[in-house]
C-alpha cells in the first residue's frame, strides 16, 4: 500500500494504527459514537504522513504478536511516534509496543482471557471520574504483560494478576491499557474512550450527519468538476445514500443505472423504479442484463469467482451504458462501505482478508471510470443517519442490506436458472412472514440460502429428495459483528410449513443460528 494521504476536512481526528486485533473495527466506531471522527490506517504509515494527517491522538490497536523477540513479520512503530506531541493510547499490544519502543521489557506467562477487575490507582486522564477504592470489570485478551515500565512512566491501574494493568508517561499524554476498552464487557469503557478523546486530546464532538454531508459535497464538487457520472444503483441503503449526496453535489449531471441482473429478490425491480422515480426525481436508467450475468455464471460455484465476474459484468454494463446516454462519463459512483474495504482489501493493516466484495475488490483494473465513494468510510448505521438528513423516505433507508451479488451468493454452488427461482420464491415467503410478525424492523438483514445438499422427505406418502433450505436473521449495529435473532417458536414454525408447501423442490428447511464471528453474515 503506497503512502499516499488524503486529509479529512474536519478540525478533530483520531488516528487508529492497526496491528491486527479482531477489535480494530470496535475502536472507530466507540469514537465516531461520540462523534469525533477516526480512521483506521496500517502501522507502516511514516512520521511525516502522520504529521500532514495531523491527528487530535493516535491509538495504537491491539494485536496477535509478541513484541519481544521482534522480527521482519512483527508490526512496530516509528520511536518517534511517541514524541510528536499528540496523545497516544496502547490497547494491549499498542502498550505493550510503547513498553518496547520506550525502553521497558514485555514478557509472557501472565495469561488473562476473558473478564477481570481492575483497580484504578490514578484517577486522572483516560481514568478522570474514576473510584480509586472500586473494582472495575475490563476485557483482557492477552498473554504478554508489561514486566518493567519505561523510566519515566507510572502505573495507573493493576489486576490481581498483573501490576500494570494500565499506565501513562509522567511528562507527556501517552497511556496504554492491557485491556480493551472497546468491547462491550468493559463496562466503563465508552468513559475511557471519552476521557482521552475530550479530557486528553482536546476533541469536540462535531462529527454529525448534517456535518458529513457539507463536507462530503464539497469533497465531491472537487473530484468530478464540470465532468457527468454514472452510479451503478442497486436499490439498497448504501447506493441508494450514495446517489443522493452526488445528486446533492452535480444535479442533473448523474444519471443513476439500475442493472436487473436476473439475481434480485421477488419484485426489486418493480419496487426500485418506482421508488426512485417518486421519491427522488433523478435521471433513471434500467437495464435488462439478466441473460449476460446468467451466461457468465453458468457453471461457476467458487464464490470468490462468482464475486469477480458479477464485478467484471457491472462494469462493462456502466461503460456501455455511459456510451449510450452521453458518451462522457468519467465517473462511476458507488455505495461502497467502510466493511466492505476492510473485509475485501485489508488495505488497513495486517488483519486477514474475509471476502472479496464485488465493488471492491471484484472490480475491473482497466475500467475507464475513476471511482467516486461517498460512503467508504462509514458504517452502515452512520448510512442510515445520512440518509435520513438527506431526506430520504424510511421505506428506503430502513431496508435490509442486500448484497450487491443478490441471490448468486446465496445459493452455494453454481447459479443456475432453477435454482434462482425455488430460491427467490423460498426468500419471498420468509421475508412475508418475518412483516406479517411486526419483526422487520428488529432485525438487521434476513434472507434464505440454497444449500448444495438434498434430502429425503416424505409429502403425500411419497418419498421425496428434494433441496434444504436455510434461514439466515442477524441483530447487528454496523455489519462488523452480529447475532442471530431468537425467532419465537411458532413464527419458525409458519415459515417452515408454507416454504415446504409452496415452494415445488424444497422439502426441508433449518434455521443457523451462528454468530459473526466466527461465521459471516452472508454465506458466501
Amino acid at each position: 500500500m503506497t503512502d499516499s494521504i488524503s486529509i479529512p476536512p474536519v478540525e478533530h481526528r483520531i488516528l487508529i494504527l492497526d496491528y491486527g486485533s479482531q477489535f480494530t473495527q470496535l475502536i472507530t466506531r466507540r469514537i465516531r459514537e461520540e462523534r469525533v471522527y477516526s480512521e483506521i490506517h496500517p502501522p507502516t504509515r511514516s512520521l511525516d504522513w502522520i504529521r500532514e494527517w495531523a491527528p487530535s491522538g493516535i491509538i495504537l490497536s491491539g494485536g496477535p504478536q509478541s513484541v519481544y523477540g521482534l522480527d521482519e513479520d512483527t508490526p512496530t512503530a516509528d520511536p518517534g511516534l511517541l514524541r510528536l506531541g499528540i496523545p497516544v493510547l496502547g490497547i494491549c499490544y499498542g502498550m505493550q509496543l510503547i513498553t518496547h519502543l520506550e525502553g521497558g521489557s514485555v514478557e509472557g506467562g501472565k495469561r488473562e482471557y476473558g473478564r477481570a477487575g481492575i483497580t484504578v490507582t490514578d484517577t486522572e486522564g483516560i481514568f478522570t471520574g474514576f473510584d480509586g477504592s472500586a473494582t472495575t470489570q475490563v476485557w483482557m485478551s492477552h498473554g504478554d504483560h508489561v514486566a518493567t515500565m519505561p523510566e519515566g512512566y507510572h502505573a495507573i491501574a493493576r489486576t490481581d494478576d498483573v501490576p500494570v494493568a494500565a499506565f501513562r508517561a509522567d511528562d507527556r499524554p501517552i497511556f496504554g491499557v492491557q485491556f480493551h476498552p472497546e468491547v462491550a464487557h468493559t463496562l466503563r469503557g465508552e468513559e475511557i474512550i471519552s476521557n482521552f478523546l475530550f479530557d486528553v486530546c482536546g476533541c469536540e464532538p462535531t462529527w454529525t450527519a448534517g456535518s458529513f454531508i457539507d463536507l462530503e459535497v464539497d469533497r465531491i464538487r472537487e473530484q468530478v468538476g464540470d465532468a457527468t457520472a454514472v452510479c451503478g444503483l442497486s436499490g439498497g441503503v448504501d447506493s441508494s445514500v450514495a446517489a443522493a449526496l452526488v445528486q446533492r453535489a452535480i444535479g442533473e449531471r448523474l444519471t443513476c443505472i439500475f442493472v436487473d441482473t436476473g439475481l434480485l429478490r421477488a419484485g426489486e425491480r418493480e419496487q426500485v423504479e418506482a421508488t426512485f422515480r417518486r421519491h427522488m426525481g433523478m435521471r433513471l436508467e434500467v437495464v435488462d442484463a439478466a441473460d449476460l450475468f446468467l451466461d457468465r455464471l453458468s457453471g461457476v460455484a467458487d464464490p470468490e469467482q462468482k464475486r469477480k465476474i458479477i464485478g467484471n459484468t457491472f462494469i462493462d454494463i456502466f461503460e456501455e451504458a455511459a456510451e449510450r446516454i452521453g458518451g462522457d462519463a468519467k465517473f462511476l459512483v458507488q455505495g461502497t462501505l467502510y466493511p466492505d474495504v476492510i473485509e475485501s482489501l485489508s488495505v488497513q493493516g495486517p488483519s486477514a482478508t474475509i471476502k472479496t466484495h464485488h465493488n471492491v475488490g471484484g472490480l475491473k483494473e482497466e475500467m475507464k471510470f475513476e471511482l467516486v465513494e461517498p460512503l467508504r468510510e462509514l458504517f452502515k448505521d452512520e448510512v442510515r443517519r445520512v440518509g435520513r438528513e438527506l431526506g430520504l423516505p424510511e421505506e428506503m433507508v430502513g431496508r435490509h442490506p442486500f448484497p450487491g451479488p443478490g441471490l448468486a451468493i446465496r445459493i452455494l454452488g453454481s447459479v443456475e436458472r432453477p435454482a434462482l427461482d425455488i430460491l427467490r420464491r423460498a426468500d419471498s415467503i420468509y421475508l412475508e412472514e418475518i412483516r406479517a410478525a411486526g419483526l422487520y424492523d428488529e432485525i438487521w438483514q434476513a434472507f434464505a440460502v440454497l444449500l448444495p445438499v438434498q434430502s429425503v422427505g416424505v409429502m403425500g406418502d411419497a418419498r421425496t429428495y428434494e433441496n434444504v433450505c436455510a434461514l439466515r436473521a442477524v441483530t447487528s449495529r454496523d455489519g462488523m459483528t452480529a447475532d442471530w435473532y431468537p425467532f419465537p417458536p411458532d413464527v419458525l414454525a409458519r415459515m417452515s410449513t408454507r416454504i415446504i408447501n409452496e415452494v415445488n423442490g424444497i422439502n426441508r428447511v433449518t434455521y443457523d443460528i451462528s454468530s459473526k464471528p466466527p461465521a459471516t453474515i452472508e454465506w458466501e
